[in-house]
């Protein structure tokens, strides 16, 4: 009975989220999900993505939190729209969740929604939310092992971003080990290292991101 209402539960979400992706389609917007550990670093890397974007592309933010708006204002403070999302207790975002969210955003004036979802390893690898990809953030701190110990997360990503990499010196973190698990992971995903509050390496990340923006906007997205 429990696979039976896990296998109702994805279905009913997956077929939302075909509907949000459709949704998107039609406007050109390119729609990405962020997904990291509490404290890796998303909402510094959406700041950091805006102001390298901001200049070329009409951009909103949907924030994903347990409780509180404290980073939907953050993003409010630079000028960007943001909704916040509450899960009330649930450790991921769902597709009638962004359904609701992008019912208060004008989809025909944009052309990026980043998602930051809530802070897990686990479950937000398996909720597809209608975006058109998801991408995985570790932190320099977290270790290098994170790969081994959550691999689902790294094969569903189509880009990884190594974040607080100016922190290398401080932390045992083997980046060699960590490059080679996730190319056995997910060999097609670039790894970006990147500080993001200091803004080093964002250009990379953000050149990428820009050509996906691009692929969308002329009717070429995923």
């Amino acid at each position: 009975m429990q696979i039976e209402i896990e296998q109702r539960i994805l279905a009913a979400n997956e077929r939302l989220a075909a509907e949000n992706r459709a949704r998107f389609d039609e406007h050109g917007v390119f729609v990405v999900d962020l997904m990291a550990s509490p404290g890796a670093g998303k909402t510094s890397t959406i700041l950091a993505t805006i102001e390298a974007l901001r200049d070329r592309y009409a951009i909103a933010v949907i924030e994903g939190d347990i409780a509180s708006k404290v980073d939907a204002e953050k993003v409010r403070a630079h000028g960007i729209p943001a909704v916040q999302i509450n899960t009330g207790g649930a450790c991921h975002l769902e597709s009638a969740m962004i359904r609701r969210a992008v019912d208060t955003l004008d989809l025909a004036e944009l052309d990026l929604i980043i998602i930051e979802n809530v802070g897990n390893l686990v479950c937000p690898s398996d909720f597809d939310l209608g975006e058109h990809a998801k991408v995985m953030i570790l932190s320099v701190p977290e270790g290098h092992d994170k790969p081994y110990k959550y691999p689902n997360i790294f094969q569903v990503s189509q880009a990884v971003i190594l974040n607080k990499y100016d922190t290398m010196s401080v932390f045992d973190f083997d980046e060699a080990e960590f490059r080679e698990v996730v190319r056995g992971l997910n060999g097609l995903a670039p790894i970006f290292p990147m500080s993001a509050t200091k803004g080093e390496g964002v250009q990379a990340w953000a050149e990428w991101l820009a050509g996906r923006v691009e692929d969308a906007k002329t009717g070429r997205g995923a």
